[in-house]
């Protein structure tokens, strides 16, 4: 494969110059002999002009490009002040130790020139020896650490050790790349800087915020919702830049024997042919990849390329490595020190390189898919020639809409502004866990309402639960947990999965519960550093997947369904065609399937079906549209079951849904992680007389939502249009998927849904369906019309694979079916409450739906049958033998 070949558009950005500005008149003159004595005889406008604004007293946010000397930017008021004040205090927050210790680095030549004596400075993390600490917190000057500290060790411990020091003459906070904070991790952040600014006033302190960010839409706003200060921008970029030369890549088109167009070459294998071509040519490159998976994938194939291929000293293979989260910090550093010294070429990364860490000069970038915003593709191809040197960065295109957009119209990613960044600092859920941490670090009082906004709701419940004692008006924790270690600040889910080589017991990595439920559940394949693990069993009690090494030659990618359940709607909105609605809902994730993709040409090897579903509900926000009902009807004439009744083919419904996400991601700055895009169950019913309204759900993939719906409803006309110039604009005949995710799908059909939500449009006609191969699904083992006659032989079965409610439901003697609905007859009053119970009910359909051919959407109801006297014998009993416990 000759990357040259696939090329479809070049730009060159040329070398910009730099506008430099004399010292500031208040920069102190010991700062301006040590800048002279380093060389730097002016600075960049940018950096003058922060200088100047932050000694006016303002909050400030910069966003110059990047390798424009924003830490310069920062570190000179911080400096002065420490100068002019030596007790005072500075505390510098980055997203990542790795990106603190880099950041200490840059700091050095400051304190080795002024000496212990002027300004001190340390990293202060998980990593740090105790005694260190001890140092850092008596000592040092400016702290560089991470949120996490902040949250569970700072705030907590604000009267000891030290910190209450730290907080008395804290007089500047320094947020570096700020624009990582948004989604999860900036609700909690904000909530963070809550408690904080709480603290700060406890000590009299008036700290003043310096931030960084990348290029976005809303620095101001977002620094603001972080902050809860008012912030100005500092954005005239004074630095110069190299030459960048940048190459679009657009992979191969697939075509089968039949002439057919089946897609084109998956993104990851043309970047395995490209990078061992870098290694050869001596380039020292970062390839950025969207996923941990699609990082082990890239790094297999490409070592495998360079096996054969060896140099003085070993194979070129080793001239590359992995860089990503799940690797230990060791494994990270040494990475890092590895590429400094020149050891290795080059890096496959996900975005954790994406933020300024030093890995050595970098000249060349290849993003292995467009990923996702403006902001974060200028940082990733940002990293190469940050030494001054001359630059290429490859762009090399999936084939998603997104990608294929920029495809036809690259003009929109260089010239196209950035987009919003999107925080909920009200999210319930994470500011209920920082009120907790906020009650044990100081007394909850009636001003802190105007802190957290959700406080009168909230005290109440933290009393009854014995978290919160009242103390003569204030309100102090008095609970047994240590609730700043009670959350995780990337993410909202607190359960956590551990993977575990079994082999030695070793830990691999650790995730949250619905990344474990779609990576290591039994059977997956988990690559990490290229080595690959099967999991051999997920214990879902202690929390803990265990796997042993595998050699085969393919992967594993989950598949499952996703039901929705509307709870409330707080707000609606007619539009056009349709009616939008915003409010809360229950989302119920299931993965019952996986299917086995081969290495290198990533060929379908077949599907697996789990034992059991791995199944997680949670509530949240959504936007739901309702889908007119001449589509409806059009889309239901179109659906075809598969041989076993297990699939639904030509399912239009979710080429609208994929065309809707896509363009939501485009308006929100979200990724696939942050949203779901699905239809409402009943929109596959293929049965005659089924009217009930159908809905398009867009929801946050959060518990208690971060704001990413709401957003949806007030884009909801740019979403819309959007999606249909996406679809329309791609240039493949029928459908591909690009535009509408499925090449089996008709583009013309999925344009005319689209359309229709805006104006009645008359369908097209002679639509050709797709023809499938045979499926190789496992057949369900019970047909569900076959239930009320097979019931005794499916309770067994499900008995004997150890299913939750197994041995309840052996215990009723009769079911019945109507439609596609489930009748339990009982005896027992009590026990239909305990099975229409919410969580139980869904259990029981899930394994329903589980185990047989149950269509989408079954309904489960309960029917009491007359209650037999001698259970009326036995409920008499127990009720006079409890009167006679009570007297």
């Amino acid at each position: 494969m000759n990357i040259n070949e696939l090329i479809i558009y070049n730009k060159t950005i040329p070398k910009r110059e730099a506008i430099y500005v004399n010292y500031p008149s208040n920069l102190s003159q010991e700062l301006c002999t040590y800048l002279s004595q380093k060389g730097i005889e002016k600075l960049y406008c940018h950096q003058a002009e922060m200088f100047e604004k932050a000694d006016e007293g303002n909050n400030i946010v910069i966003t110059t490009s990047t390798a424009s000397g924003k830490t310069l930017s920062f570190l000179l008021p911080v400096i002065q002040e420490i100068l002019s004040n030596p007790l005072a205090r500075a505390i510098f927050i980055y997203p990542t130790k790795a990106l603190a210790s880099d950041q200490y680095r840059a700091i050095l030549p400051y304190l080795e020139y002024f000496g212990a004596n002027r300004i001190s400075a340390g990293v202060y993390d998980g990593d740090t020896p105790v005694n260190e600490r001890s140092r850092i917190r008596k000592n040092a000057n400016i702290i560089l650490t991470n949120p996490e500290m902040i949250n569970a060790a700072f705030l907590p411990n604000h009267s000891k050790f030290g910190f209450e020091f730290i907080f008395s003459n804290l007089k500047y906070v320094v947020i570096d790349e700020l624009h990582t904070y948004r989604g999860a991790f900036g609700s909690h952040l904000a909530n963070v800087f809550r408690r904080l600014g709480r603290v700060c006033r406890y000590y009299n302190s008036v700290p003043k915020y310096l931030c960084s960010s990348a290029t976005i839409a809303n620095p101001v706003e977002l620094a603001e919702e972080i902050c809860g200060q008012k912030f100005i921008e500092v954005h005239k970029d004074g630095s110069p830049a190299p030459k960048k030369n940048f190459k679009l890549v657009q992979p191969p088109k697939i075509m089968g024997n039949d002439k057919k167009y089946y897609g084109q070459l998956q993104s990851t294998s043309v970047a395995a042919e490209l990078i061992p071509d870098l290694v050869e040519n001596d380039n020292s490159f970062i390839a950025f990849a969207k996923s941990r998976r699609n990082v082990e994938v890239i790094l297999k194939e490409a070592r495998d390329k360079l096996e054969t291929e060896v140099f003085f000293g070993g194979s070129l293979k080793d001239k590359i490595s992995g860089y990503r989260g799940g690797y230990t910090p060791l494994e990270r550093k040494e990475i890092e020190n590895k590429m400094i010294t020149g050891v290795l070429r080059g890096l496959v990364s996900t975005n954790a390189l994406e933020l300024g860490i030093d890995i050595g000069k970098i000249d060349t970038t290849v993003i292995v898919g467009y990923p996702g915003t403006r902001a974060s593709f200028w940082q990733q191809s940002g990293r190469a020639g940050r030494s001054g040197m001359e630059s290429t960065n490859y762009l090399i295109f999936d084939n998603l809409p997104f990608d294929q957009y920029i495809a036809i119209n690259p003009d929109w990613l260089f010239e196209g502004g950035s987009e919003n960044a999107v925080i909920d600092k009200n999210n319930l859920l994470i500011e209920l866990a920082h009120i907790r941490a906020a009650a044990a670090e100081i007394p909850l009082t009636l001003d802190d309402i105007d802190v957290f906004p959700d406080l009168g709701e909230t005290i109440p419940v933290l009393i009854r639960a014995s978290e919160l004692a009242n103390q003569s008006g204030k309100f102090a924790w008095c609970g047994n947990s240590f609730p700043a270690g009670d959350f995780s600040l990337r993410n909202i889910d607190k359960k956590r999965y551990k993977l575990i080589n079994k082999e030695n017991n070793k830990e691999i990595t650790e995730m949250d519960e619905m990344q474990a439920f779609r990576e290591v559940h039994n059977g997956a394949i988990y690559m990490h550093d290229s080595v690959q693990y099967q999991v051999v069993k997920l214990d879902l009690e202690s929390r803990t997947a265990f796997a042993i090494p595998f050699n085969g030659n393919y992967y594993t990618m989950p598949g499952g369904i996703t039901n929705i359940r509307i709870i409330q709607g707080s707000k609606d909105v007619d539009y056009e065609r349709t009616k939008v609605t915003f409010g809360d809902v229950n989302v119920d994730d299931i993965v019952y399937m996986y299917k086995k993709l081969q290495f290198h040409n990533h060929q379908n090897l077949g599907f697996e079906q789990l034992d059991k579903p791995l199944s997680k509900d949670f509530d949240t926000e959504s936007t739901w549209i309702k889908i007119p009902e001449n589509v409806v009807n059009v889309y239901r004439r179109l659906l075809q079951e598969s041989q076993n009744g297990m699939i639904i083919r030509n399912n239009h419904f979710e080429g609208v849904c994929f065309a809707i996400k896509n363009a939501t991601m485009m308006a929100t700055m979200t990724e696939q992680e942050d949203i779901g895009v699905t239809m409402s169950n009943n929109a596959v019913e293929i049965r005659e007389n089924y009217d009930r309204e159908v809905y398009m759900f867009v929801y946050d993939k959060y518990v208690g939502g971060l704001g990413y719906a709401e957003k949806v409803f007030d884009l909801i006309a740019d979403i819309i249009k959007e999606a249909i110039k996406m679809v329309s604009g791609c240039k493949c005949d029928n459908g591909c998927a690009a535009c509408i995710g499925d090449y089996q799908l008709n583009k013309a059909m999925v344009l005319w849904g689209l359309k229709n939500l805006l104006e009645e449009i008359e369908a097209p006609k002679d639509i050709k369906l797709i023809e499938y191969a045979p499926s190789t699904f496992i057949r369900k083992p019970f047909k569900f019309v076959e239930l009320q006659e097979k019931w005794k032989e499916f309770c067994e079965y499900i008995k004997e694979n150890g299913d939750s409610f197994g041995k309840f439901l052996s215990t009723i003697p009769v079911v019945e079916i109507e439609n596609r609905t489930l009748i339990l007859v009982l005896n027992n009053t009590f026990y239909k409450e305990w099975v229409m119970e919410e969580s139980n009910k869904k259990s029981i359909i899930n394994i329903i739906s589980f185990n047989t051919d149950a269509p989408v959407g079954i309904e489960l109801r309960v029917r009491i049958e007359k209650i037999e006297e001698d259970r009326n014998n036995v409920k008499n009993k127990l009720q006079r033998r409890y009167r006679d416990l009570v007297e």
